[in-house]
């Protein structure tokens, strides 16, 4: 992927880089990549493997494995490529590829994300995107489970 990505670069391309689980993919997955794509020309995604993922969220995650969540993220439209990683963060992606701009959700105050101080060093921009509030897998989770409860309870009068 770096070679290629390398030529893009070399042909003028802004090479646009952003990270996650992406465990159960939800409208609020899907405005994030947009926008992270709006910044550039090509859209790297990197999604945390299932092992890093089980560290980051806890048990019973992830919901899908990582081929399947890849396979998800992959179709996308606004994605170009997907690769994961195995550790707790993606600094040492972010060191191979060198995007031209970084972006995590806006959750992420600028100093606390990871590969900035790379990407800056090397020209690059770092950039937040809004936080989608209503939409988290987390609640996704939640909603089902509740639902499932309220299935075993039967109707209510």
């Amino acid at each position: 992927m770096s070679c290629e990505l390398r030529d893009l670069r070399e042909k003028g391309r802004v090479v646009v880089f952003t990270n996650g689980c992406f465990d159960l993919l939800h409208p609020g997955h899907l405005k994030y990549l947009e926008e992270a794509k709006s910044w550039g020309d090509i859209l790297v995604v990197a999604i945390n493997s299932d092992e890093s993922v089980k560290r980051l969220k806890g048990r019973g995650r992830p919901i899908m494995d990582e081929r399947s969540r890849c396979e998800v993220i992959a179709g996308l439209h606004c994605v170009d490529f997907v690769t994961t990683f195995s550790e707790d963060t993606p600094g040492k992606i972010i060191d191979e590829l060198l995007p031209g701009v970084l972006v995590k959700g806006g959750d992420w105050p600028t100093d606390k994300i990871v590969g900035r101080e790379t990407v800056e060093k090397h020209g690059g921009k770092v950039m937040n995107i809004k936080f989608e509030a209503d939409f988290s897998t987390t609640g996704v989770i939640r909603k089902i489970e509740r639902t499932a409860l309220e299935r075993e309870a039967g109707p209510s009068d």
